[in-house]
């Protein structure tokens, strides 16, 4: 009897531990299916609804010339502000950036040295090791995507598949194609690829294990690809908060610093 007990208190903690800190599941047949004008709304809705975000993790970098991982902290203030700080052993600092829409700063410890300058798309790439603008670079860091230019045209395809919805759209000017699969349950982006007019893959990203911050599903684990570029970013939080009340970037050169005019 003690045994049977002990094997069913071992079950019931081991679902808790498991459950905690995850989205939780509705049975399919609670879940409204929407319509594509709705799901889409919701979709938007839900990625502005992140205002302010901060995680902590782990980032890893791979591209034709490296492929190294550091711990990382990500400091978001839409619509303009990134703070990334990139940390090495013992929690010691390497590298600090700090990009808004117009300008950057980054500092690198180790020869504390700060470049500043205007930001550029180079200088973006330089920084975040990807070729993506300020915008996708914001969503990027908290697993959604752009979904303006959707909201008041028709999929190409719409589809729900199990507990899937699919949808693909057809940009008229550029002929890319783009493609979203996404959770039915808790309405999380879980797949997103870019095609160009010749089929060829130029983005994806793919997002899972997701937490709920501010009635919205953030994934803790995302994964970044610029195909093109061969260009990879995979993101690993261990802690996130959104739309904290008092939020700061606490940016501050050294008064030794050498400044450099980029």
């Amino acid at each position: 009897m003690k045994l049977l007990l002990f094997v069913i208190s071992s079950i019931i903690l081991l679902s808790l531990f498991t459950l905690t800190g995850c989205v939780p599941s509705k049975p399919t047949e609670e879940v409204e299916i929407l319509p594509t004008e709705r799901l889409v709304t919701k979709l938007e809705a839900n990625r502005r609804r992140i205002r302010t975000f901060e995680g902590n993790g782990t980032i890893t970098i791979k591209t034709n010339d490296i492929n190294t991982s550091a711990s990382f902290r990500i400091v978001l203030v839409k619509p303009d502000s990134i703070y990334l700080t990139i940390m090495g052993p013992f929690g010691m600092e390497l590298a600090q950036a700090l990009v808004t829409g117009k300008d950057f700063i980054f500092y690198d410890a180790l020869q504390n040295t700060a470049y500043k300058g205007a930001q550029s798309s180079d200088i973006l790439r330089q920084i975040f090791k990807i070729d993506l603008s300020f915008g996708d670079i914001m969503d990027a860091f908290i697993g959604s995507v752009n979904l303006t230019n959707s909201l008041y045209k028709s999929p190409n395809s719409y589809k729900v598949i199990y507990d899937k919805y699919m949808l693909t759209y057809k940009d008229s000017s550029t002929d890319n194609i783009s493609e979203y699969e996404v959770d039915v349950r808790h309405l999380g982006i879980l797949h997103y690829l870019l095609k160009n007019s010749s089929n060829e893959d130029l983005l994806e990203g793919k997002y899972s294990n997701f937490e709920v911050l501010e009635t919205v599903a953030v994934p803790t684990k995302i994964e970044v690809m610029n195909r093109k570029q061969n260009e990879t970013v995979l993101i690993d939080y261990k802690s996130m908060t959104a739309n904290k009340k008092k939020i700061y970037i606490d940016f501050k050169l050294p008064d030794d610093a050498s400044i450099i005019k980029w």
